[in-house]
């Protein structure tokens, strides 16, 4: 039986992998016919156009910054070009100083890694760095001389650019699934927050509180692909007119960036109230209905945020205000039946988060502060 059951498992898996990689693949068809002609109309032109012999460096720079990274591409070709520049001049100039040979390029190497990261924490440019500079120290000199390559690098990049440029995908597509993700993760951290109170569970609280501490690298991410996609924007034509979604879509994170983070210290403090039965029936059941109340209206606010198309995306986003807006509207430690000292003070640090979301809708921040009840 075991044998046929790891048997059955193993087919699941393969089957799970093969179709996982036929999605990717699928996904990644147009993205690979551009890069793939981009990195032969670069290798063509230096050749032919230039009249360099073999330039490998116009192809790969141009496949480095066209490449399936989710970061910005003119920094990736301005990595590029720079750090072969860099790199070879650094080489040469130890190449003068110290010959060729093995101990050589181990020291050309390691100060330019070095020389890298003090110029600047970009991966690509460490890369090109150290690799242009460690090259001409073990590899003879193209014909056109060292800094061939360093020009080849440059076509490669601008030739990325140019597709990126001509060839633009949609730079808003990125960022709402961005959204998405790091919605519903707020959505659950206070869904997990109710479950604790009504179960009075506080490892469950505080295993909402580690789910929002998880949530940081996806407010990384967004941030990476909002500075790619502005980038798209500023330079292809056809997506200028798209610049002003991206820009509200930056401040609505700069919002949902801080409500996380003040749900982080809500879970915290929730911890502590059910450890210490801070909290009445009466209380929890009116909190946990908050916060309930509150992850519904998140996932509103989510289908807004994401929506293409504009009409729907502000018929959620006016739901979201007037959900979050009523919600708001009981959040006092005497509406909520909240009596001990501990309790209040989980009220008390409920309602910033409240602020920020009103905020990531976009009403005002002075209206958001003026929904709440006065204390």
């Amino acid at each position: 039986m075991a044998p046929a059951a790891g048997l059955s498992a193993g087919r699941r898996f393969l089957r799970g992998r093969i179709r996982t990689g036929l999605i990717r693949s699928r996904n990644s068809l147009v993205p690979a016919i551009q890069m793939t002609v981009c990195a032969v109309g670069a290798y063509a032109f230096a050749e032919y156009v230039l009249g360099h012999s073999g330039p490998l460096f116009a192809a790969t720079s141009s496949l480095i910054a066209l490449g399936f990274s989710r970061e910005p591409r003119l920094r990736r070709v301005l990595e590029v070009g720079m750090g072969c520049t860099i790199g070879i001049a650094v080489g040469d100039l130890l190449l003068h100083w110290l010959g060729g040979g093995i101990w050589q390029a181990a020291v050309v190497l390691l100060f330019s890694i070095l020389l890298a990261r003090f110029l600047d924490s970009g991966t690509i440019f460490t890369t090109q760095l150290g690799l242009q500079s460690l090259l001409v120290v073990l590899l003879p000199a193209p014909a056109g001389g060292p800094f061939t390559r360093s020009i080849d690098a440059v076509v490669g990049g601008l030739f990325a650019l140019l597709v990126t440029i001509l060839i633009p995908k949609d730079p808003r597509r990125e960022p709402r699934k961005d959204v998405q993700k790091l919605l519903h993760e707020l959505a659950e951290v206070l869904r997990e927050c109710a479950d604790a109170l009504t179960n009075s569970d506080s490892t469950q609280a505080w295993h909402a509180l580690i789910r929002g501490r998880n949530c940081q690298p996806l407010v990384d991410g967004m941030k990476q692909s909002l500075r790619a996609s502005g980038e798209v924007a500023t330079l292809a034509p056809a997506y200028r007119r798209h610049r002003d979604e991206l820009d509200r879509l930056k401040q609505s994170l700069d919002f949902i960036d801080l409500a996380l983070r003040n749900s982080r210290v809500f879970a915290r403090r929730l911890t502590s109230a059910i450890n210490h039965a801070a909290l009445s029936d009466e209380a929890t059941d009116n909190i946990a209905e908050v916060l309930q109340e509150t992850a519904a209206a998140i996932d509103e606010l989510s289908l807004g945020l994401a929506e293409s198309h504009d009409g729907v995306r502000r018929a959620h986003l006016r739901t979201a205000r007037r959900d979050l807006s009523e919600i708001a509207l009981r959040l006092h430690p005497k509406l909520l039946e909240v009596q001990r000292l501990e309790g209040e003070t989980v009220v008390m640090l409920y309602r910033p988060l409240m602020v920020d979301l009103l905020e990531a809708t976009g009403m005002d921040a002075r209206e958001a502060r003026d929904v709440l009840p006065a204390l």
